[in-house]
């Protein structure tokens, strides 16, 4: 580091009668990013309040259905009927309501298949055309079959004929006379439609077919005609379902009758009214010891699960289902299931039935990992937010990867594998993962946006967002290494590259017109909120203030603004800058230490500050090597030679000390008031560092600074200067620090904690990235490590004459 001595000087302010308007500049090149955040959001009313919380007239719908459904297993066909009581609680009067079909979505005229695109984003001029069979297999089976709802009756309670228009993924329902506040209506809709092949087509359910046993699973969801939610803000929310923009729905109660093959098993929504019908003693025994259990219990085990799918049946059983104040119903059946169950007992809230049911396909993966993540679950959400709500929380076996989430009940991926070598059912480091990752996101989205009933039509990141943040802390409460989203533990790493990326669009945009759903939707709302809580807030603000939002909407509809607000209402700190750069913008984080200059304070005394220049001038300014060569050689110099030049300024450098040197050191002494002359002597005394930091903000988001300083004794310390540093000029700012020792080093942000995307200029002085380079080759094989290890447990089982060594795979889980 450069050092210099510091003039102390006595200056003088003066506060400029006028200031530019921020709002309008004209002049220079200022740029506000700290501009409230207040005149860009909707005005607050007595439905919502400038403090987030609901107003005095906050409303919202309800409806609740009554629904019988049949399932015809070999056409893979559903047929159903319903009523719905739909309740105005609107200031409004509404001459009709609307629907979901979202069925639709797979008609060859959907606007979701007329819209279907190959290449998103291709650079003119490439080449990218292409088509694999898998893609190709979906066009033969959306041509094959016909998909998409067949309405048949729509009347009203009493069985009247009501005029409705289907417009693509929503029907519009004309009543007989408006719906006044405060009244309700009863509807009857007649519906059925072919199920999807769900590894063929995709979507978020449909059943999946086992070739080598000829059996299937079947998942229900978005499978009844549901109410489009009618809120204050948007009126109905009918924007097509295209795919990606999930749903927006009402709470209400729901009666459900299913009827289905008597040998399935059914994993529902809400909880079973007739057990006695549908489940054997034992079964119901061993559901009652699992509620006491403190790890899993079988309540079908893989022996029972196997032999059932091999019997096939031709009759059918009704399972009943009732569910309260949930926004959606799913379920789902097969002879295949395994079922195991343990309770969770919540201190503040119900106890919890938490369940997995999953084929023998995915042994022994899921009976090891999947009620457990989901008990885990629970508790790791519920000291964020609230108790779980509702009396059972699932965890269903219906594909290989992925996951979709639905009041009680969630869908999840991940399944072992047959290694070739051995035989053996083994599962790799990614499955692994990634079931006890999937299961908490889709469990944590009970509570948001099952609960929280957030607008997922229109803005997907306030519940896939707000859930990866809390799946993330709940990941570290299970495992502190456990892998993140993309790979770093870290996920402000792990979001980097996106951030500053070109094909990217901000947070607060349309799921449909997001080029990168899950970096934009679910990754930088995580690392965003990791921010918030680690850097910005602090832990105890931020879990009071994220507590508050949970429970002030929790079974209300939340907007963005009222989530911005609440956590400011209740933190104290005012986070426009927060919100407007990590949400409105596509600024990324990367801020360098530009410059650093090390100064130590002037006495103005010149018996000390002289020889300390002179000694600070030969440590900064060597001899010239030209000197030093000649000296080497034995070249005398022309003074040498002449020694008679030789005069005053021979035998006195510049730092000699004169007379006028010390009368003009009186004079500044006389000059200064009493308190000056005791800020100069206490400076003179301390003798402290002073460290001018030139930071510059090289990605345009503001950020706090995290900065740790390392001392010539080996000592460090820690300091947060916050964002506001940046508040008059959010490109370069210059802070002074007054350090009692000699720093040596200072790092900025070296925790990685504000997620800045290059940290090779985030020290003084500068050192290398350390790194590694591989050389290899590219393959797309997953490393299975277990399937490693059976190899070589297998060869060395072999070679043993008693043959002792056992499999490696685990044989852990549920209580038989």
């Amino acid at each position: 580091m450069r050092s210099m001595i510091l003039i102390l000087t006595s200056l003088a302010f003066m506060a400029g009668a006028a200031h530019a308007d921020a709002n309008k500049q004209t002049k220079g090149s200022f740029e506000d990013k700290f501009r409230q955040l207040e005149v860009d959001l909707p005005t607050p009313n007595t439905y919502r309040t400038a403090s987030g919380a609901p107003g005095e007239s906050y409303w919202q719908q309800r409806a609740d259905y009554q629904i019988r459904a049949t399932l015809d297993e070999a056409a893979k066909r559903l047929t159903g009927s319903q009523i719905v009581t739909y309740r105005n609680n609107s200031p409004h009067a509404l001459s009709y309501v609307w629907f979901q079909l979202d069925q639709n979505i797979f008609k060859q005229d959907s606007i979701a298949r007329r819209t279907e695109t190959t290449s998103p984003g291709g650079r003119p001029g490439a080449v990218t055309d292409r088509l694999g069979l898998g893609a190709l297999a979906r066009e033969h089976a959306l041509a094959d079959t016909t998909h998409g709802f067949e309405i048949g009756k729509v009347a009203d309670g009493a069985g009247r004929s009501l005029a409705h228009t289907i417009v693509d993924t929503m029907m519009r329902v004309d009543l007989p006379r408006p719906l006044e506040p405060g009244r309700s209506q009863s509807l009857q809709i007649e519906w059925a439609f072919n199920i999807i092949d769900q590894n063929v087509i995709g979507g978020r359910a449909g059943y999946e077919h086992f070739e080598e046993t000829n059996t299937d699973i079947f998942f229900q969801a978005q499978w009844h005609p549901r109410l489009v939610a009618y809120t204050d803000y948007a009126g109905w929310q009918h924007k097509q379902f295209i795919g990606r923009g999930e749903f927006t729905l009402e709470f209400g109660d729901f009666d459900v009758s299913l009827t289905l093959p008597d040998d399935h098993i059914v994993a529902s929504t809400g909880e079973l009214q007739n057990p006695t019908q549908m489940l054997s003693p034992i079964q119901r025994a061993r559901l009652a010891q699992a509620a006491s259990a403190t790890s899993p219990v079988f309540i079908v085990t893989p022996e029972e699960a196997l032999a059932n799918e091999r019997e096939g049946t031709s009759g059918t059983k009704t399972w009943r289902f009732k569910a309260s104040n949930v926004r959606d119903f799913a379920w789902a059946s097969s002879r295949k299931f395994i079922w195991d169950a343990m309770g969770v007992d919540q201190p503040d809230g119900q106890d919890v039935m938490a369940m997995s049911f999953y084929p023998n396909e995915a042994e022994p993966l899921w009976s090891k990992y999947s009620t457990h993540a989901v008990a885990h679950t629970i508790g790791a959400y519920s000291k964020f937010s609230f108790p779980y709500p509702y009396p059972t929380a699932i965890s269903v076996n219906t594909w290989e990867s992925g996951g979709m989430e639905y009041p009680m009940i969630t869908f999840n991926g991940y399944r072992p594998v047959i290694d070739k070598k051995t035989g053996e059912r083994t599962y790799t480091r990614r499955a692994k993962y990634g079931l006890i990752g999937v299961v908490i996101h889709e469990i944590g989205h009970i509570y948001f946006p099952m609960t929280v009933n957030s607008d997922e039509r229109q803005w997907t990141w306030m519940d896939e967002g707000i859930n990866s943040f809390l799946q993330r802390m709940a990941e570290l409460t299970w495992e502190e290494t456990f892998p993140g989203r993309g790979g770093p533990v870290n996920v402000l790493d792990g979001i980097v590259d996106y951030m500053v990326s070109e094909d990217q669009q901000p947070i607060m945009t349309n799921s449909e017109s997001i080029s990168q759903l899950g970096a934009n939707a679910y990754a930088k709302p995580t690392a965003a909120l990791v921010v918030l809580r680690e850097t910005v807030l602090g832990r105890d603000l931020f879990d009071h203030a994220f507590r508050e939002y949970s429970k002030r909407w929790r079974f209300k509809r939340p907007t963005p603004a009222d989530f911005f607000r609440t956590m400011e209402d209740a933190s104290g700190v005012d986070l426009d800058w927060f919100w407007r750069g990590w949400f409105y913008t596509t600024d990324h984080v990367d801020v360098a230490i530009s410059g650093v200059r090390e100064y130590r304070i002037s006495s103005k005394d010149p018996e000390v500050d002289n020889p300390a220049a002179r000694l600070l001038r030969e440590q900064q300014q060597p001899e010239p090597v030209t000197v030093q060569e000649n000296r080497a050689e034995g070249e005398p110099t022309y003074l040498e030679r002449h020694p008679e030049l030789r005069d005053f300024y021979n035998e006195n450098d510049e730092f000699a000390v004169t007379n006028k040197d010390r009368n003009d050191y009186t004079t500044y002494l006389e000059g200064l008031s009493v308190e000056e002359r005791r800020t100069l002597e206490r400076a003179v005394q301390e003798d402290p560092f002073l460290y001018f930091v030139d930071f510059a903000n090289i990605g345009g988001l503001v950020s706090p600074l995290p900065l740790r300083f390392t001392y010539e004794d080996g000592s460090k310390r820690s300091a947060m200067i916050p964002a506001e540093v940046w508040r008059l000029n959010s490109e370069n700012v210059t802070k002074l620090f007054i350090e009692d020792k000699k720093v040596v080093r200072i790092e900025l942000d070296p925790e990685h904690r504000t997620a800045d995307a290059d940290y090779s200029n985030n020290q003084f002085p500068q050192v290398p990235v350390q790194s590694r380079l591989e050389l290899f080759r590219f393959t797309s094989q997953q490393r299975n490590q277990m399937a490693e290890s059976l190899v070589e447990l297998k060869a060395k089982s072999e070679a043993s004459p008693d043959g002792r060594d056992a499999p490696l795979a685990p044989t852990s889980g549920p209580a038989r």
